[in-house]
């Protein structure tokens, strides 16, 4: 008897028990992201890319060549009409199309890869000053979104975004200032019934009438132009929105960027640092939190974690996630190799839709290195004290009792450098640790607060950078 009750108590055991999730149990799968290729201003075919990268041990690619890149000067009144337009090569000048077929053929080239497209985008930007007085200014031109995962043609070609082609999506906002002409125009076919003056009269009527109507520009591709000033973050959360009803995913790159103001041909280009849309914006998926530049958006109780608690504070609908871009548009451009920039993605199983899901959840961390030298994050977890439940990057665990942090950082390579990681908790240091690598950190927190949610994520510096994304946690 006492042995089928011992029989039946380890037959419930199978059957109620919950596994312990460890970071162990994910693949770690390197990809890159941000890169250019012919399509529009990289140097490299994407075969090229895919080869070079593939050689350097990067399973994963999002492709994020510009989606339409143009800019277009106009005359008053007539800007739409008497205007100077220039545009580079890009997906949507040569069309969407063929840029998904050649790297879905890519990809059936090379099964081993997951080939991931998207664009990068410029929604927006406005002009000040004159050509004439030779202080003709653009500016936040480079003011950039990244779009990731969006694998319909029509998707690209209905970006809401300036000079992006025929649209009839803004026809209605136009036809006031449309019928406003009519009544001239009207006015004009009268006078052509009459000779002499009223002829000539009615013909000019008639041609201004028709010049302005065309001038309204009715069929654009986004309700804004440029020629009216800052439109604030409109412009670029009607893109957010756009993206996200179609089930992409959209990351603010490069928020800090360093590209300042500088001459451009005959015009200026002025792109101040935009940190700020990290709290402005809502409903993208994540931002550019290490890349060419230096970087403050990441620092403790900055932008990134007031954000963070924004949503621990259910204010936002969802968290926002850190990943590595790399501007890649040439190896060793700017000085920098295909693979200083890998964000590292916790996976079950090396797919597309897995690298996807892993991107949406934030089960991820984003590196800055020299390639082949990287900083590895094998584990970072967050479990109750007798370690029955576990949560990594991008979870959320509910605790009975305090949290402890394990952290196992290594290196690719051997080296004597130190680093020092930094634990963060709810936009606060907590501890820092000093050390060479590879370092193992077993921490208890005994102050995290009962009854509110709260998050931990750590960031490290010395053989690089590391970023990990937020583990949240609340604590009965």
């Amino acid at each position: 008897m006492r042995s089928v009750n011992f029989f039946l108590i380890i037959i419930a055991l199978l059957i109620f028990s919950h596994p312990t999730v460890r970071a162990d149990d994910y693949l770690q799968v390197p990809g890159l992201i941000d890169l250019r290729t012919t399509y529009s201003d990289g140097e490299l075919e994407l075969d090229s890319l895919v080869r070079l990268a593939k050689a350097r041990g990067f399973d994963v690619l999002f492709i994020n060549d510009h989606d339409r890149l143009a800019m277009e000067y106009g005359l008053f009144p007539f800007r739409n009409i008497l205007k100077k337009r220039v545009e580079l090569h890009s997906i949507n000048k040569a069309g969407p199309d063929k840029y998904l077929a050649g790297i879905k053929r890519i990809q059936e080239k090379h099964p081993d890869m997951i080939i991931i497209p998207g664009s990068e985008t410029a929604p927006f930007y406005y002009w000040t000053g004159s050509y004439f007085k030779k202080n003709l200014t653009a500016h936040n031109h480079e003011k950039r979104i990244l779009i990731i995962g969006l694998e319909n043609p029509e998707d690209y070609k209905e970006l809401p975004i300036l000079h992006n082609g025929f649209s009839n999506r803004y026809f209605k906002r136009a036809l006031p200032l449309i019928l406003f002409f009519v009544f001239p125009l009207a006015l004009g076919i009268m006078l052509l019934k009459w000779k002499g003056l009223s002829r000539i009269s009615g013909v000019v009527i008639c041609g201004f009438s028709l010049l302005f109507m065309v001038n309204t520009d009715p069929f654009r591709s986004s309700p804004f132009d440029q020629y009216h000033g800052d439109q604030g973050l409109a412009p670029y959360q009607m893109v957010i929105d756009y993206v996200d009803k179609r089930g992409g995913l959209t990351f603010w790159n490069y928020p800090e960027t360093r590209s300042g103001k500088r001459k451009l041909g005959p015009i200026i280009v002025d792109t101040p640092p935009y940190p700020e849309v990290l709290e402005q914006s809502k409903g993208y998926t994540g931002f550019a939190a290490l890349y060419g530049d230096a970087i403050t958006i990441t620092e403790p109780g900055n932008e990134w974690d007031r954000v963070l608690l924004e949503y621990c504070r259910r204010e936002r609908d969802r968290p926002v996630w850190g990943i590595s871009t790399a501007d890649f548009h040439k190896d060793a451009g700017a000085g920098e190799k295909l693979g200083n920039f890998p964000t590292v993605f916790l996976v079950r199983e090396r797919t597309k839709k897995e690298i996807l899901f892993a991107m949406r959840l934030g089960r991820m961390y984003a590196c800055r290195a020299k390639y082949p030298q990287r900083m590895v994050l094998n584990d970072f977890s967050v479990c109750s004290a007798g370690g029955n439940t576990r949560a990594v990057s991008g979870d959320e665990i509910v605790l009975n009792e305090k949290p402890r942090i394990h952290v196992f950082l290594s290196l690719k390579k051997p080296t004597k450098n130190r680093v020092k990681l930094r634990l963060i908790r709810s936009g606060r240091v907590l501890e820092v640790f000093d050390g060479s690598l590879p370092m193992e950190i077993d921490y208890e927190d005994k102050y995290f607060k009962p009854g509110r949610k709260g998050y931990y994520r750590i960031d490290a510096r010395g053989c690089g950078a590391l970023v990990s994304n937020p583990i949240f946690v609340t604590l009965r």
